[in-house]
């Protein structure tokens, strides 16, 4: 089988990217090792260049329509201030959304199957493909327990934190964060509310986010020493744990609501900014960028990247390909190193309202950028 792009990864970045260059008039093939509607680790949230772009991509509608509770306004608790910020209409969105990762994945992927991308689950990516010039040119995956030699003239790696495609291209590390944090979540039915909530203390952080069937993700993050350091025991118990001895009133909140699903977690781990491309080959979401979860910002990054490399492959010369870089790296650096000095938790309390700041310009700053972009091109085009 020949294909222009082949995608290893059926997440919100592989399938926003499949959509859009299938869109465009690109063969492409997604392929997953998971199963078709599965959830993920995720802290859901979307922030407005996320949202102005499922809104441009015609995928918000039906986000909308599955009951995801449209967030009013975002409430900053600090130890000494509480703010609150009304989301103001602009850019055609007037709510932000935190769809559950087995809505928002899924309808990504049927808008790239409609596009006329070809999706193929459970089936997992074990060489990468190179020609005699030392150009990928495809991959070996494994389905149905039989290997599959698979052409493409662009193999992208959409893969996650711990990419076999950014493994097998060598694709370099161009950043790497010093700190890290430990995160533990669940839902709770009870709480309501249209509001993202984040809170911060000397040694915690808290998030509240809406999300669909009437349930809030609450998850409590905490510097990695401390992580595992204290994490002994039940994963229950310490969330409630670490809950309860920086966000007492959170905790008396929890006593009334109900728990929906098993406390998840996740350890940490440094984020990094890997190179973004090569010959034949390019990485998009968390297989070319991570960074700590903290700032819940991990999806809108990864929706944004998607449309950034689909640019470049619709026009397909080195130019275009240098440019996803250039302007990858532009708008996520400083997303980047904010992130990792709100992680260390080595701030003040007016410290971290200030990195909250640099955080906001920023996003500005990216949504500003989406919406600059020329309407998407198509190959016929070029």
């Amino acid at each position: 089988m020949k294909f222009d792009v082949v995608v290893a990864g059926a997440r919100c970045g592989g399938a926003a990217t499949a959509m859009l260059i299938a869109r465009a008039g690109g063969k492409v093939l997604v392929v997953d090792r998971g199963v078709y509607g599965a959830d993920t680790l995720s802290t859901h949230a979307l922030m407005r260049g996320a949202v102005v772009q499922l809104h441009r991509w015609g995928v918000l509608p039906a986000i909308a329509a599955a009951g995801t509770p449209p967030i009013r306004s975002t409430a900053f608790d600090y130890e000494g201030l509480q703010i609150t910020i009304p989301i103001e209409p602009k850019f055609g969105v007037d709510a932000l959304y935190a769809p559950r990762r087995a809505l928002l994945d899924r309808l990504l992927v049927n808008a790239a199957s409609d596009a006329g991308a070809e999706i193929e689950y459970r089936c997992e990516v074990q060489e990468v493909l190179f020609d005699a010039q030392g150009r990928a040119c495809g991959v070996v995956v494994l389905k149905d327990g039989r290997t599959e030699r698979i052409e493409a003239d662009l193999v992208i790696g959409a893969d996650g934190r711990h990419s076999t495609i950014a493994r097998r291209v060598g694709a370099a590390t161009l950043r790497e964060a010093r700190h890290s944090t430990g995160v533990l979540y669940t839902y709770w039915l009870g709480l309501g509310g249209d509001a993202y909530h984040w809170g911060y203390r000397k040694d915690a952080s808290i998030g509240r986010i809406p999300t669909n069937d009437d349930a809030t993700c609450v998850f409590v993050a905490v510097p990695f020493v401390r992580f595992r350091d204290e994490l002994s025991g039940p994963a229950p118990a310490a969330y409630r744990r670490f809950i309860r001895n920086s966000f007492p009133a959170l905790d008396l909140q929890l006593r009334d609501a109900h728990p929906l699903e098993p406390v998840r977690g996740f350890a940490g781990q440094h984020g990094f900014i890997r190179q973004g491309s090569g010959p034949g080959w390019a990485l998009v979401g968390d297989a070319g960028y991570f960074k700590d979860p903290l700032t819940a910002h991990g999806i809108t990054d990864a929706l944004r990247d998607a449309e950034l490399l689909a640019r470049a492959v619709v026009r397909g010369t080195p130019d275009a390909f240098a440019e996803y870089e250039s302007m990858r790296l532009d708008l996520s650096s400083k997303l980047f190193d904010v992130t990792d000095q709100i992680a260390s938790f080595a701030w003040t309390d007016s410290d971290v309202q200030a990195l909250h700041r640099a955080l906001s310009a920023e996003m500005n700053r990216e949504v500003r950028t989406l919406v600059s972009l020329e309407p998407m091109p198509t190959l016929a085009e070029f």
